[in-house]
């Protein structure tokens, strides 16, 4: 199976992807054969996964679950929200909940 990570947004890839092998082996012989390879004018970096690094702490839920609503007039919890401007993803969440 593979799987083009894309932008939530704009639906244009974000240049990176996951494949998964049959074997452990094949997964190794396509590190070793195709890391650092060019590929239509791009060098391609191959490797394994890693699991996301927990000191980021844990992403917050999609969907209704939680959090902020429409309407309620507070500000996102968290720290990726700061009043002096911050992001444009703050930007964005403040002009949602006007």
């Amino acid at each position: 199976m593979a799987a083009v990570i894309k932008d939530r947004i704009s639906g244009r890839s974000r240049g990176f992807g996951f494949v998964e092998m049959g074997t452990d082996e094949e997964a190794q012989r396509a590190i070793t054969e195709l890391n650092g390879k060019d590929l239509r004018g791009r060098n391609i970096s191959v490797s394994e996964a890693r699991e996301r690094s927990e000191s980021r702490g844990p992403r917050p839920a999609m969907g209704g679950s939680g959090g902020s609503r429409f309407g309620d007039n507070r500000p996102p919890a968290g720290p990726r929200f700061r009043k002096d401007g911050g992001s444009r993803r703050g930007v964005r969440a403040r002009k949602r909940s006007l």
